[in-house]
């Protein structure tokens, strides 16, 4: 952008959050003001997908706009993200073009067990780190370090939570707060301290005109579902309506859990985990984001910024929240776990308070930033810009036919499932490798996924065309050949 100031970019990324928890996109038990305000100012894409619904993967591929396998980076608990791709890294790219860029929260591109992950040269200059709100002695918690200077020990605010003192609830599935037994409250929250943090980076000294770019990662609403009372009070769990479960649920899911297919719980009937007080507390730690990154909104507003920031708002993947009797994450593709919010609020060029149904993914964001800075798009990058989605310039249907997603081995589980995800406009083809085993559903008679047609006979031919455009998809997710300097 050689004849316009270069925009400073604010990427905000929770940890986990569904694509249906923001109220101005239909959820009407759910008060999200500050997420509803964005929406009137940016794209807002309804089909966005994660390309893992596991933390490390996703979050490295849409930190390089590449593939979780391309990457060799599929799975939680490595011990380094690959030295040799660290120049991929967008926050990288754009440190070397003279961005001042930030970090706040967790970054989990590599293990983050019981201390600050190892880092290659990811780029940031300013560093905040939190993992989780755990571990208060960890080396390299900054947020345990943050509330000592406010005379807080973090260790003492975990153990007089309700998990702790009130185990024997009937919702001990989780700590429910109360009045007088609170989680972390949320003067001392991470996610507090994340805006906290943010605010400092955004008014720290530069150099004239110097663009920075600030990612802040919260860790919410990852479980375990402990929001603060101040939050939690507000929701009725009886008026919810709780999970997308169906009885048939159970008995399929015992058919993938004795073929070995990995996942971080046990089907179960939803009331045996008190799905609507589950549900009420991940909607009140959606609520407390919602205000957190709406202070944030303020500051650049106040600060006369916000017309020259891109901000995007997103999460690396969803969570199960009791839909098909599950909870938390692992070797599935629902709806849920593989859908995320994706809003894009940017300069004048992008229109604002627009909806794309455009199958997107979130390796499309990399390539939105380099064309947005008119920088040339590198040939490695294997996502497609959403600048003339933003602009208005395309139809829906012109940006891609279908969206992939997969699972190779991703956590610590004894089985180690390979399987992939494919999805077009309609259909979902989810295949688990090596066992036999798939699954197709018609997304618009069948929008929760309860009806699985791979074995019905009259779907055969519409089944076995999504095979092979999700292993044409698979084959084409290799890392990218570096360009030819001769035709032989």
């Amino acid at each position: 952008m050689p004849n316009e100031k270069r925009p400073n970019i604010l990427w905000y990324c929770t940890d986990q959050q569904r694509f249906d928890t923001i109220e101005a996109l239909g959820n009407p038990h759910i008060r999200t003001p500050n997420l509803n305000r964005l929406l009137r100012e940016s794209v807002t894409f309804l089909e966005a997908y994660c390309q893992s619904p596991i933390c490390t993967p996703s979050r490295a591929s849409f930190m390089t706009g590449m593939y979780p396998s391309a990457l060799s980076v599929t799975g939680n608990g490595n011990p380094v993200f690959p030295k040799h791709y660290e120049d991929r890294l967008i926050t990288n790219v754009l440190a070397k073009n003279g961005y001042d860029c930030g970090l706040v929260g967790k970054l989990h591109l590599a293990s983050a067990f019981d201390r600050q992950e190892n880092r290659v040269d990811d780029g940031y200059r300013y560093f905040q780190y939190s993992h989780d709100h755990g571990k208060p002695n960890a080396y390299g918690h900054d947020y345990a370090d943050w509330l000592r200077t406010q005379g807080v020990e973090l260790a003492e605010l975990l153990n007089q939570r309700v998990v702790v003192q009130q185990p024997k609830k009937k919702t001990g599935q989780f700590p429910e707060p109360t009045p007088d037994c609170d989680n972390i409250p949320p003067e001392y929250h991470q996610t507090r301290w994340c805006t906290d943090k943010a605010i400092e980076f955004i008014q720290k000294n530069r150099q004239k005109d110097q663009p920075w770019m600030l990612n802040v990662n919260p860790f919410d609403p990852h479980p375990g579902f402990d929001a603060p009372w101040e939050y939690y009070q507000r929701f009725d769990p009886e008026t919810l309506p709780g999970c997308n479960f169906q009885e048939s649920d159970i008995a399929f899911q015992q058919k993938l859990t004795e073929a070995g297919i990995d996942f971080q719980s046990q089907a179960k009937h939803p009331s045996e985990f008190d799905h609507k007080h589950v549900q009420a507390s991940y909607y009140a730690m959606i609520e407390q984001i919602d205000h957190e990154f709406g202070r944030i909104l303020d500051f650049l507003d106040e600060q006369d910024l916000r017309d020259n920031t891109l901000i995007i708002f997103t999460s690396d993947h969803g969570e199960s929240l009791g839909d098909h009797g599950l909870l938390y994450k692992g070797c599935r593709f629902y709806e849920g776990l593989t859908k995320v919010p994706l809003m894009i609020s940017g300069p004048n060029r992008f229109f604002r308070g627009i909806y794309r149904k455009a199958l997107v993914e979130l390796v499309d964001i990399v390539p939105t930033i380099y064309d947005l800075l008119d920088m040339e798009i590198p040939y490695y990058v294997q996502g497609k810009s959403l600048i003339q989605l933003c602009s208005n310039k395309v139809y829906d249907a012109d940006h891609r036919e279908g969206v992939r997603c997969e699972y190779l081995g991703a956590l610590a589980t004894d089985d180690q499932t390979h399987a992939t995800m494919y999805r077009d406009q309609l259909w979902k083809l989810v295949v688990y490798h090596n066992k036999g085993i798939c699954e197709l559903y018609n997304l618009f008679d069948d929008p929760w996924e309860h009806n699985d047609l791979s074995e019905h006979e009259n779907y055969q031919d519409k089944k076995w065309e999504l095979m092979q455009k999700s292993f044409d998809a698979t084959v084409y997710a290799h890392p990218q050949m570096v360009p030819r300097v001769a035709s032989h």
